[in-house]
């Protein structure tokens, strides 16, 4: 009896944990590549942005939790006033984690287009998406803000080769060390011409998408035009 009770026993335990790890595998699975637009639509903020600081629990070098402050630029989407500095968090590590890097005290921030959601549990503050929170922004040589292409970090639905076009980049996060790389990432874009290597033996990206024509992409019906909403809030 002692026996058929402990075999139950052991077999609902099973049961349980197999339930679980199921469970888990699915929370942990990334939704399917959303279109520019679509991303836009379900967020509260959609900007380019600025980071001006990160307060993150780091683990082996890597963040785990915390607040990443972000200077805003443009405003394209919101659905309350926002202020010329939000605050953006995220906790634990998962496909679609929402973490910046944190600037030197001699550098200037990256910059990102930025979608997010407002946090229904701390107001003032913003949570990424599912399918992840940034694209890289870079400078041009003329100035201007250019979508570093191939984007990175959020797989997109959007056909975005053609709008693509070589650029000169005044921007330090254009060039990157050989390390920063995985080798495979790297010969695909050295061999689809979107990267160069310099003489120092680092690399360029070579490629990027003007904001003006980025921005139609979002959907016309996703863009906030009350100038109210986009004015900076005190």
């Amino acid at each position: 009896m002692k026996q058929h009770i402990t075999a139950l026993l052991l077999a609902a335990l099973a049961a349980t944990t197999a339930t679980a790890q199921t469970e888990s595998t699915d929370a942990q699975e990334p939704p399917p590549p959303a279109s520019l637009a679509e991303l836009a639509s379900h967020s509260d903020l959609v900007a380019v942005v600025q980071v001006a600081d990160t307060d993150y629990v780091y683990a082996r070098g890597f963040p785990t939790g915390g607040t990443a402050f972000l200077r805003v630029l443009i405003r394209w989407r919101v659905t309350d006033p926002v202020g010329d500095l939000v605050r953006v968090y995220d906790e634990g590590l998962h496909p679609a984690e929402c973490y910046f890097q944190n600037p030197d005290v001699d550098e200037e921030g990256r910059r990102h287009l930025l979608f997010a959601r407002d946090n229904p549990d701390v107001a003032d503050q913003f949570l990424g998406l599912p399918h992840g929170c940034a694209l890289d922004i870079l400078v041009t040589a003329g100035n201007g803000y250019a979508l570093r292409y191939p984007p990175a970090d959020i797989e997109l639905t959007d056909d975005l080769a053609a709008l693509a076009r070589p650029m000169q980049f005044a921007d330090p996060y254009a060039v990157v060390e050989d390390d920063e790389l995985a080798i495979a990432e790297r010969d695909a874009l050295l061999e689809g011409g979107w990267l160069e290597q310099q003489e120092d033996g680092r690399y360029r990206f070579t490629h990027g998408i003007p904001l003006v024509d980025i921005r139609p992409l979002l959907g016309e019906e996703n863009l906030t035009r009350d100038r109210s909403l986009l004015r900076p809030a005190d």
